[in-house]
């Protein structure tokens, strides 16, 4: 009896060893992903520096493919670079503009999309009227969020171009669900101004 206790004493010591072994690493992992997240906007926020200064030395104009687009939402707080594609590596790093759609500023519908744990964690709480903002190529176009829906993973019609510019925001939802998320967060606005002063920041 004494070593059948004795056994399952044992058991549950390397149970409990094993969980809190496989917390740190999952922790560790989780860690890393954030840093290297957080280093990569900050090398492309140098470059978007970068690019921004390069504007007064007409002989080193970029090519349109590698030109950076930021995008800033006063109300959550939001500030990162956007990168090209939406594949996990390159969202794992920044927003991503899809490339089938419109290129923000331009007329019809320019896509971006980003994981609901790091940088579009709160763009529920956007409304009607809140404002967008995208600098591109020392120009800056402001939007207003016109609405927003759930969608299932499979509806493409928020990809669908338009006669006018519109910029549309697409994530993970329900936000704070564990595991892959069973539906689409969408955020519509619309370009009301755009301007040639951008700033660098």
């Amino acid at each position: 009896m004494n070593g059948e206790r004795s056994s399952s004493g044992l058991w549950r010591r390397i149970a409990s060893t094993a969980l809190v072994i496989c917390g740190l690493i999952l922790l560790g992992y989780a860690g890393n992903e954030y840093w290297q997240m957080y280093r990569s906007q900050h090398e492309m926020e140098i470059q978007w520096q970068s690019q921004m200064a390069s504007r007064t030395a007409p002989e080193r104009m970029l090519s349109a493919d590698d030109l950076l687009t930021k995008v800033s939402i006063p109300k959550i707080s939001l500030d990162a670079i956007v990168v090209e594609g939406a594949s996990h590596k390159q969202l794992s790093i920044g927003p991503g503009h899809i490339v089938e759609t419109a290129m923000p500023g331009e007329r019809g519908n320019a896509v971006i999309t980003a994981h609901r744990d790091t940088f579009f964690r709160h763009i529920y709480e956007l409304n009607r009227g809140d404002e967008i903002i995208v600098r591109r190529n020392g120009q800056v176009f402001y939007y207003r969020v016109t609405g927003k829906k759930i969608v299932q993973p499979e509806d493409v019609s928020v990809l669908k171009q338009t006669s006018d510019a519109q910029l549309t925001l697409i994530t993970c939802y329900p936000i704070w669900y564990i595991g892959p998320a069973p539906e689409r967060l969408v955020v519509f606005s619309k370009l009301i101004e755009s301007s040639n002063t951008a700033t660098s920041n």
